[in-house]
């Protein structure tokens, strides 16, 4: 259960949130959910692979561990990333779209929310959301920042992926990842992008690709699984210590 609440500065004017990562906060996962709008920033750091649901409908995960509830990016310290994906940096934020009237006519308008029982949230203690006048402290500002991405890059999803099949792109394929002779890991169900058939594609195809804005994000994931052999170094490092 969660007490979630549209944020505003003159009720939580005081509000604080301790900015830290911990398996506390639920960042012991081995893979999260990550959008288009920053495939630039997670494809530095994370393989990113395409799941197939019970429905049908395929989600882009980045993979951060080989085993069930294993983060190999997930330190005493926190996180050993660059870049923590979206959907978990939000920390004890979230969106709520509510419909306004524009022109006469219903437009929908992102709100933040926060979870007051997070335990991330304080009255004395972490950062403080907002400026004394009311306005958005930096780190408010950060957050607004990650939860516009998710907001867009999630309408982005089902337009991508209609794409990435129409041009016969996406691929299932096993993967197996050797960490020494006696220990090999074998991950069934996951797709990726068919770099084949991404090389082959006309010049028609190309720019329609392009223009959807979708031909990057196909070459950045393909690219991201050069990242397996960091999840390898970490495990290694880890079954070492």
């Amino acid at each position: 259960m969660t007490n979630a609440v549209l944020l505003n500065n003159i009720d939580h004017h005081d509000l604080r949130v301790i900015a830290r990562h911990g398996p506390e906060f639920g960042d012991s996962v081995n893979q999260l959910l990550v959008f288009p709008t920053e495939f630039e920033s997670v494809q530095r750091e994370f393989p990113i692979f395409l799941h197939k649901d019970g429905n049908g409908t395929y989600q882009p995960v980045a993979l951060l561990g080989l085993d069930r509830d294993e983060n190999l990016f997930l330190g005493e310290a926190g996180w050993q990333a660059r870049y923590v994906p979206a959907i978990q940096a939000r920390g004890p934020f979230s969106i709520a779209v509510q419909e306004t009237m524009v022109d006469g006519e219903p437009r929908p308008e992102p709100q933040i929310r926060i979870d007051l029982d997070d335990p991330r949230v304080s009255r004395d203690k972490g950062i403080s959301l907002f400026l004394p006048h009311g306005g958005h402290g930096p780190y408010l500002e950060h957050i607004a920042g990650l939860l516009r991405a998710i907001y867009l890059g999630s309408q982005l999803l089902a337009p991508m992926f209609a794409a990435f099949r129409e041009f016969g792109l996406i691929r299932e394929t096993e993967v197996e990842i050797r960490l020494d002779d006696a220990r090999t890991y074998r991950l069934p169900d996951h797709h990726t992008i068919d770099e084949d058939r991404l090389a082959a594609l006309d010049g028609v195809a190309l720019e329609h690709l392009s223009r959807l804005g979708f031909l990057r994000a196909a070459f950045m994931i393909a690219a991201s699984l050069g990242n397996v052999s960091r999840l390898i170094e970490l495990k290694n490092q880890r079954r070492a210590g």
